[in-house]
Parts: C-alpha cells; sequence; structure tokens
C-alpha cells in the first residue's frame, strides 16, 4: 500500500495514516443539523471525505464511512416552534430532502448515517460512564461534564481554557459548578415537544455527546480519521475528543482532519464571508446544482485544496465548467483500453498527490497534463489512465459516450426545465430534472447550456 498522509488538526502537522487494523480505515465526519435544506458549505465535508473514500477504497483500503445526521437540536426546536410543526415532523422531512440533495451528487451513500434520536441507549451509557469517573456531574436534570477535570482540554483547538466559551450563552448557567463546563444531558422544557428518558430525568442530549456516541458504536475508539469542517474544531470537536477520552480512556480518533470554509463575496466589499445559514448568504445544494450542474459542482470542489477556504462565485463555476468541458471533449477522442505506457508517471503523479495530505489541486494538474498530452497524440489513445483518475474524483461519467440519437419527449424536458431555471423555479427544475432521469436521460449543465446524456 502507498503511505498515505494527511494534516492532523490535534498536533498542527500532517501525519501518516496508520491504521488501527491493518488495511483498514474508519471515517467519521460530521454531518447536517436537519432544520432547513443544505447549502454549498455544508456539502464540502461530504464531497471531501466520500472523495477520500474512494481514494482509500483505490489504493487497498477496506473502508468504513460514517455520516452522521443531528435530528435533535436546538436550532430544530426553535425552527419547528416558529413554523408551528412538531421537531420531529420538521427533522424527518429535512433528513429526507438532506439524502436527496447529496445524492444528486451521486458520489455513492455513506457506510452508515446514524441518526442521533436512535442512537439514544448509547449516549445515555456514555454519560452514565462520564459520571461515574467523576468527569460529569448532574444538576437540576441536566448533566454537564466537568472542563477543569479535564487537564488535556484545549488541546485539538489550541486554545487557552480561561478564554475559551462554550457558546451556550447564559442557559444552565446557574446551574453550572464552572461557567466553561458544556451540557451532556438537558432536561426537558415545556417549550420542546419531545423528550427521551434518562437516569436524570426525561430531556434530550448536548450536541457534542451525540456525535461521540454515534461514531464509537459503529466504528469504536481510537479510530482513524474524524472528520468536518474547520468551523467544529472548537467547540464541537474539542468536547468530542475530551468526552470520550475521558470516559474511555483512549482517543476517540488517530487523525482530526478539518476542511476549509466556503467563502462568498462580501457585499460592496473586496473581503470574503463564510457562507452560512446565520448570516444569510448561502446557496443551496439543490440550488446550486440546478444551476451549475452535478460536474462541475464536483470539479469547484477539487480544485481547492480541502484545507484552504474556497470562493463560492459563479465566475468560479464558470472555471470549473470549462475544465469539465475540457475533460469532455477529450474523451470523445480516446479509444477503450490501455494507456500508452509513457503516461503511466502522469497517473502515478495523481495518486502520489493525493496520497499528500488529499493535494485534490496538484491531482488535477496531473489530469490536464494527460489531457494535453491526447489532444498532441498522433493516434489513437487508450483512456484507462484517465478514466482511473477520473473514477477516483468521482468523475469518471466524463468519458460516457455521447448519445446517438435524443427523444423529443427527453428534448421537450429539457427545454422545460431550462425555463423553470431561467425564472428561478428551483422546484420546478428538480422535478424536470428528475423526470428526465427517469425517461432514462440526466441532464449535464454548462456555459454552452445543457448536455443530455444516457442515464447511468
Amino acid at each position: 500500500m502507498r503511505t498515505i498522509s494527511l494534516h492532523d488538526t490535534l498536533t498542527g502537522e500532517v501525519r501518516v495514516l496508520e491504521p488501527r487494523e491493518p488495511g483498514k480505515a474508519g471515517i467519521y465526519a460530521c454531518g447536517p443539523t436537519v432544520y432547513g435544506r443544505i447549502h454549498v458549505g455544508n456539502a464540502r465535508p461530504f464531497v471531501i471525505f466520500s472523495l477520500l473514500k474512494r481514494f482509500l477504497v483505490h489504493e487497498g483500503y477496506i473502508v468504513t464511512f460514517v455520516a452522521n445526521v443531528t435530528d435533535v437540536n436546538d436550532k430544530i426546536y426553535d425552527k419547528a416552534r416558529g413554523e408551528g410543526v412538531l421537531s420531529a415532523e420538521l427533522a424527518s422531512e429535512m433528513t429526507a430532502a438532506y439524502m436527496a440533495d447529496t445524492e444528486a451528487l451521486e458520489l455513492g451513500r455513506p457506510d452508515h448515517e446514524p441518526l442521533a434520536t436512535e442512537t439514544m441507549g448509547e449516549i445515555v451509557s456514555l454519560i452514565e460512564s462520564l459520571v461515574e469517573s467523576g468527569h460529569a456531574y448532574e444538576s437540576g436534570g441536566d448533566v454537564y461534564f466537568s472542563v477543569r477535570g479535564y487537564p488535556e482540554y484545549g488541546e485539538l483547538s489550541h486554545r487557552n481554557v480561561d478564554a475559551m466559551d462554550q457558546g451556550e450563552g447564559v442557559e444552565g448557567a446557574e446551574l453550572k459548578r464552572d461557567p466553561l463546563d458544556f451540557a451532556l444531558w438537558k432536561a426537558h422544557k415545556p417549550t420542546e415537544d419531545t423528550a427521551w428518558d434518562s437516569p436524570w430525568g426525561a430531556g434530550r442530549p448536548g450536541w457534542h455527546i451525540e456525535c461521540s456516541a454515534m461514531a464509537e458504536s459503529l466504528l469504536g475508539v481510537d479510530f482513524e480519521i474524524h472528520g468536518g469542517g474547520s468551523d467544529l474544531i472548537f467547540p464541537h470537536h474539542e468536547n468530542e475528543a475530551a468526552q470520550t477520552r475521558a470516559a474511555r480512556g483512549a482517543p476517540l480518533a488517530r487523525l482530526w482532519v478539518h476542511n476549509g470554509m466556503v467563502r462568498v463575496p462580501a457585499a460592496g466589499a473586496a473581503a470574503e464571508e463564510k457562507m452560512a445559514k446565520s448570516v444569510g448568504n448561502v446557496f443551496l445544494l439543490h440550488e446550486a446544482l440546478s444551476a451549475f450542474g452535478r460536474d462541475a459542482l464536483i470539479m469547484f470542489f477539487v480544485q481547492g485544496h480541502y484545507r484552504q477556504p474556497v470562493v463560492f462565485s459563479e465566475e468560479r463555476l464558470a472555471e470549473a465548467a470549462a475544465a469539465v468541458r475540457r475533460v469532455r471533449e477529450a474523451g470523445r477522442s480516446l479509444v477503450p483500453g490501455p494507456s500508452p505506457a509513457e503516461y503511466g508517471s502522469l497517473r502515478d503523479a495523481f495518486l502520489e498527490a493525493l496520497a499528500r495530505d488529499f493535494n485534490t489541486p496538484r491531482a488535477l494538474e496531473a489530469v490536464f497534463e494527460w489531457v494535453r498530452r491526447a489532444n498532441r497524440a498522433d493516434g489513437p489513445v487508450g483512456d484507462a489512465d484517465l478514466r482511473e483518475m477520473l473514477g477516483v474524483l468521482g468523475l469518471e461519467n466524463l468519458l460516457e459516450a455521447d448519445a446517438a440519437e435524443i427523444p423529443a419527449p427527453a428534448l421537450e424536458l429539457r427545454d422545460a426545465r431550462e425555463r423553470a431555471r431561467a425564472a428561478r423555479d428551483w422546484p420546478e427544475a428538480d422535478r424536470l430534472r428528475d423526470e428526465l432521469r427517469a425517461t432514462g436521460w440526466e441532464v449535464r449543465d454548462g456555459p454552452d447550456g445543457p448536455e443530455l446524456l444516457p442515464a447511468r
């Protein structure tokens, strides 16, 4: 197996992946809190860790990829109350929307997608272990983790403990022994329409303990890679790391791998700001897929190094779409079969770039050098190397053959979808896209207009 290294937030170094069991790797990536449709920023970790799994599988690893869904949370209660619906109803609706939106990325599903509401037994058991070991305490039906009772607290985020703010506001302040302590279990409130039984009374878990329990239940402790956005380093991942080690005497994960944020140009300024629901500058994933197409969106993500922020704009998506078109056009002149031996060094460079901190921009350099050589070749060039590289990046469909003849009903649906997109009627555009797929055709969007290909 090739030596693979990734940047570890805990040590601040690029470290070699050393599996707990030879040839196996577990990945846990924090998924969304389902109180609304996910945006492009939420999609970035889904794409990155789905592709990381593809690369590890390519290299011979048996990979278990877990991406959770947080379906009980303050934000869900607040949103449901404002809309006059049950929190469970809202969470179920938005979970289904999340599944549909990420399914449209066509990267496959994680091996497990646990729900917090279906992991209550494991959550309560983990909290009990923390209380029994003296790392947590009950107060008024709440249970809190004692931050100062865990000397290593702050090691992941590299922050001074006294300067930390858990972001819990004044909630439960009078019940805490120390303002730094964070909630593991919250007593039921009259404004909350769901609750679960526990040794401390009816209530529901805090956010951080949910992920520790879901990860451990499916991957055990000391698994290989814990991922998520860099905005989760503190307090979420700091708290996950602390509570699991305090309860189990072992680290939750060997490598903590974080992706940079998706940013958008700030209005009226040259600066950029994080894409976030709280800011109101989001571009929802299903809208982005309708507007720019799946291939351009995947290309946009892999054009940036996962650890760096990326700027989401029409100009960047146009660049990504042009790159997609370039590969697709080159693919039309290729023939099925082995690639020339002299192209093998580019395949090796591609894989080495991914092995060294999953450097997708450098890997793409090898892809496009391969394309340049193929375009200049005097005779037919076999597509095997390019197909292999694109497959790791989730772009293998760019080499699919063009349709010889497209039936009139499919063309009519394509045109109707274009009219819906022009009117910014994204739900109708999504419906027409799905109808097209049901007839056996798939639409790919680009600067030169939509292209119809046989559905896979």
